[in-house]
C-alpha cells in the first residue's frame, strides 16, 4: 500500500509537497506543535477523566439543577425518612421523619413581605416544602428550597449580599412554616417558628431555607438564627431545646439530596 506524498503550507499558505530534509527552524517548530497539541490533548482529556467539564459543564449542571422541582421524584428530594448522623447538640444523631409534603406552587403568600422582598431579585420559579418532626414527634421543622429564575452571577449577587448584610440572622426574615392538618405540624405557624437558617446556593439556582418549631404549637418571643443558637453557652429556649440543630441538620441534608440528584459538577460538602 502506497500513499501519496503529503502536503504542507509555505510562508503564504499555499500548499506544497513535504518532502527532503527540514531546515533546523522548521523540525524546532515542527516538534513544538507536537508537543503543544499533545499537552493540549492531554489536559482535556485528563478533565473529562476527573469529571470536570469546565465553564460548559458548570453552565449544565446549573441550568440541571434549575429543572429538578418537576423531574425528580418527592421522595428524592425530601426523604420520607432522613437519618442525621451528628446533627444534634454535642454531636448526637438525629432521625427525622416527613408528617407533609405541600403541593408545589409559586412563591404568593410564601413567604413575608420584607423576606419576599429580598428574593424578588432572582424570580420564583417554583417553590417546593415539606415538613419533618423529630423522633420524640416534640420538634417540627420546615424545609423548602425556592427554585429561581435567576443565572449563576445573581444567585452570587444575592448569597453576597446575605452574607454582607447579615440578613440571614434577621428575625424579620424567617422564612414561614407549613402546617398540614392532622399532623404533629398542624399548629406550626409563624408565631410558632424557633429557629431558622437560608442558604442562598450559587452554583444551582436554588435558596434552600429551614425553619423549627416545637410541635405543642407554644409561641416563641425570643426566635433565634440557627447558628447562634448552635453556638456553645448558648441559653436561649430555642438553644436549649436544639432548635437549631433541627433547622441546620435537615437544611444540609435536604441540600445534599439535591445535588445528589444533579450529579457530581455541583457536589461538595455541607
Amino acid at each position: 500500500m502506497s500513499f501519496a506524498r503529503p502536503e504542507g503550507y509555505d510562508g503564504l499558505a499555499r500548499p506544497r509537497p513535504l518532502g527532503g530534509r527540514l531546515r533546523p527552524q522548521a523540525l524546532a517548530a515542527a516538534v513544538c506543535l507536537v508537543l503543544g497539541v499533545g499537552l493540549l490533548t492531554g489536559a482535556v482529556t485528563g478533565s473529562w477523566l476527573a469529571g470536570d467539564s469546565g465553564d460548559g459543564g458548570a453552565g449544565g449542571a446549573f441550568a440541571e439543577a434549575g429543572d429538578l422541582w418537576h423531574s425528580v421524584p418527592v421522595d428524592q428530594l425530601f426523604p420520607p425518612t432522613v437519618n442525621g448522623q451528628g446533627a444534634g447538640p454535642g454531636g448526637a444523631d438525629r432521625t427525622w421523619t416527613r408528617v407533609a409534603v405541600a403541593p408545589d406552587a409559586d412563591c404568593a403568600a410564601a413567604f413575608d413581605r420584607l423576606l419576599a422582598k429580598v428574593l424578588d431579585p432572582v424570580g420564583c420559579r417554583r417553590l417546593l416544602r415539606a415538613t419533618y418532626t423529630d423522633a420524640t414527634r416534640s420538634h417540627v421543622t420546615t424545609v423548602g428550597m425556592l427554585f429561581t429564575k435567576a443565572d449563576a452571577a445573581a444567585m452570587t449577587s444575592l448569597a453576597k449580599r446575605f452574607e454582607t448584610e447579615g440578613l440571614g440572622g434577621r428575625d424579620d426574615l424567617m422564612p414561614l412554616p407549613y402546617a398540614a392538618k392532622d399532623t404533629a405540624a398542624a399548629g406550626f405557624g409563624a408565631r410558632q417558628r424557633a429557629a431558622w437558617t437560608v442558604s442562598v446556593l450559587t452554583d444551582a439556582p436554588v435558596v434552600v431555607y429551614a425553619v423549627s418549631g416545637w410541635a405543642d404549637a407554644r409561641t416563641v418571643d425570643d426566635p433565634q438564627p440557627a447558628g447562634e443558637a448552635m453556638e456553645s453557652g448558648a441559653t436561649s429556649a430555642p438553644a436549649q431545646a436544639g432548635l437549631g440543630h433541627e433547622a441546620k441538620g435537615l437544611a444540609d441534608r435536604v441540600e445534599r439530596a439535591l445535588r445528589k440528584n444533579v450529579g457530581p459538577a455541583t457536589e461538595h460538602p455541607s
